[in-house]
């Protein structure tokens, strides 16, 4: 059974008394039906952080009339805000190379319902898994990256983004460093599953590193990609223990489950509008 359709208003702004109140007075002003609601105040930044879900019949207007009237509230206090719409699923195109475990885990999620997303395409470096993801019936791209070319092939990647209408990007164990333009061009808007517990063993064959270290907890992170290697804003992240009896090869299938469930749920949190950065932090509704 599918749930009602909501709108989703999010924001961020200075902190100061008031705020919860504007807005709140602001929804029931217009019988706003609120069903989730969350707010947080970080005491370092003294940024105010909040969200939102209203019952879109209980409103006499659509999202654009919501923008439209919300708009003096979001001035008066300086907000950095969106409102989403429940009703328009989120697209999310996949990058994936030759790892397949994240890449078969969201196809599931997305065939099953689990995720409720449109994904347009699927872009790779590699031809592995055209027939897989052509089987689903989505479009597969083969767009190679070397050294010579990669300008170039991020230039096809960001225009392919594009022409799939993308409302995120996401790295399936994508295992290219993507480009400070394009980086730039989606800011907070790609996603990445890194194979460490971050941020610790950053960058190739964390998994090796950590086994040379003889640590016990290894994990995985979900996070924003930024043009600094492995440092974007965290969304989610979980460990499993290990031991010394314990190989590579073992930390690798360990690490593969906790991968999985720690991107699906970043990426749950991301499309659900749950997550609001907070400069190099983030604030996550869950």
């Amino acid at each position: 059974m599918s749930r009602p359709q909501r709108y989703t208003l999010t924001l961020s702004c200075p902190d100061r008394v008031g705020i919860v109140a504007a807005v709140s007075t602001f929804i029931a002003g217009h019988k706003g039906w609120i069903v989730e609601a969350n707010h947080h105040a970080d005491q370092d930044t003294q940024r105010f952080f909040m969200r939102q879900e209203i019952l879109a019949d209980s409103l006499p207007f659509d999202a654009d009339g919501l923008r439209q009237r919300f708009e003096p509230i979001a001035r008066e206090f300086n907000m950095d805000w969106k409102v989403s719409d429940t009703g328009t699923k989120k697209r999310a195109v996949l990058l994936v190379s030759k790892q397949e475990h994240c890449l078969y885990d969201l196809l599931a999620r997305w065939q099953s319902k689990e995720l409720d997303i449109d994904i347009p395409c699927v872009i790779s470096n590699h031809e592995t898994f055209r027939g897989f993801v052509e089987w689903h019936g989505i479009p597969f791209h083969h767009i190679p990256v070397s050294p010579d070319t990669k300008s170039q092939a991020y230039g096809e990647v960001l225009k392919t983004f594009s022409e799939a209408r993308g409302d995120v990007m996401v790295l399936a164990r994508y295992m290219q460093i993507l480009s400070p333009d394009v980086c730039a061009a989606l800011s907070g808007r790609i996603v990445n599953i890194h194979h460490s517990f971050l941020p610790s063993f950053v960058g190739g064959r964390p998994y090796h590193q950590a086994h040379a270290r003889g640590v016990k907890l290894i994990g995985a992170t979900c996070h924003y990609v930024t043009e600094e290697l492995d440092q974007g804003p965290i969304i989610e992240q979980d460990v499993i223990r290990v031991d010394h009896s314990d190989s590579v090869d073992d930390l690798v299938r360990y690490g593969k489950d906790i991968e999985k469930a720690v991107l699906a749920r970043g990426l749950r949190y991301h499309l659900e509008d749950r997550v609001l950065v907070d400069g190099t932090k983030t604030v996550v509704f869950r």
